[in-house]
């Protein structure tokens, strides 16, 4: 392929065979590799420090972590010390989280645009090493602190780039103000890249920055198999949950809202009741599976991976569905 690709791991394969396969992507040229925190499978940091320690060039990051659970101080400290291990290869993914998994914690996601707004602007200011950080608000809440960094690690500016998740377009506009760059979510139609896109340019052009300038790289959902109604089958059921328990994933996607509310009935919720997610799954349809992820055989999962280039992303990062990791790493290698 004539552009870069990554890779981002969702909540699957085991934490050993991702740090197998990301030094095999690395060895592979891959630009990138990402750790998501989706629902309550795994934590990222972990796991990416586990990255760091096992490749020298790959870019890593998180794809993403969110905003209400770690404060700003324990977000910056976390990435520092990624930085430590990997100098310049870390990408400090953030996003807005969502409901209902937030509200189950006790969180109150109240003003989602003013809250990323301010927690950016604190962790740039603690990456400047700035003394005595203070801001106080309703939102985000720190008081008098900087980052002390570990003993004998010089005090420098910590080089770490951040990166937004949005799905919705103010989110996505903001994220162009003020963001390095933008990880546009999965399981969304090429249509939805060129909007996002354009909203990034627009928030990127209103801060007076050249929209060129901020990364946006997508994650794209693939499932292969020699068997392509069985690729379909398991990419049908990812796509199905993701409707039916997500909402600003189900929003964004521009299906009726009638039929997404039926999706999420049939499933009972989330967590979803036994069964549930596989009764809805019939309420899904091929072109609504074709439409969010590529799934089919290798050789029609490698022609349909440009659509997400052509229609505006940087480049793709492919998140494996199917459980062929190696295959798909080798089918997409750049």
């Amino acid at each position: 392929m004539s552009y870069e690709v990554g890779m981002a791991f969702l909540d699957r394969p085991s934490v050993r065979e991702q740090i197998r396969l990301v030094q095999k992507v690395e060895e592979l040229g891959y630009r990138s590799a990402w750790i998501t925190e989706t629902r309550l499978a795994r934590d990222a940091f972990t796991i990416l420090g586990a990255f760091a320690a096992n490749t020298t060039r790959i870019t890593l990051g998180t794809g993403v972590v969110n905003t209400w659970t770690r404060g700003p101080a324990l977000m910056a400290v976390t990435f520092a010390t990624l930085h430590e291990m990997a100098p310049g290869r870390v990408i400090a993914g953030l996003g807005a989280y969502w409901d209902p998994l937030a509200w189950k914690q006790g969180i109150d996601r109240k003003r989602p645009l003013s809250q990323m707004r301010e927690y950016v602007d604190v962790m740039r200011r603690l990456f400047s090493l700035e003394e005595g950080v203070t801001h106080e608000t309703d939102l985000v809440q720190v008081r008098d602190i900087s980052l002390d960094l570990g003993h004998g690690v010089e005090r420098n500016p910590i080089e770490v780039p951040i990166y937004l998740g949005p799905t919705g377009p103010k989110m996505m506009e903001m994220a162009g103000e003020t963001a390095d760059g933008v990880l546009i979510n999965g399981l969304l139609s090429t249509e939805y890249t060129k909007s996002a896109v354009s909203h990034i340019n627009t928030g990127a052009s209103r801060a007076g920055r050249n929209p060129s300038e901020v990364d946006h790289p997508q994650f794209v959902n693939v499932a292969m198999d020699d068997d392509p109604a069985q690729a379909r089958e398991e990419a049908r059921y990812l796509v199905t949950k993701y409707l039916g328990q997500q909402p600003h994933i189900a929003k964004a996607s521009g299906l009726d809202h009638e039929f997404l509310a039926r999706v999420g009935e049939t499933m009972g919720g989330w967590p979803a009741r036994k069964g549930g997610v596989e009764d809805a799954m019939a309420l899904v349809g091929d072109e609504i599976v074709d439409m969010l992820t590529i799934a089919g055989g290798p050789n029609y999962c490698r022609s349909r991976i440009s659509e997400w280039v052509e229609a505006g992303a940087t480049y793709p990062i492919i998140v494996p569905i199917t459980s062929n990791y190696d295959e798909l790493a080798e089918l997409f290698a750049p």
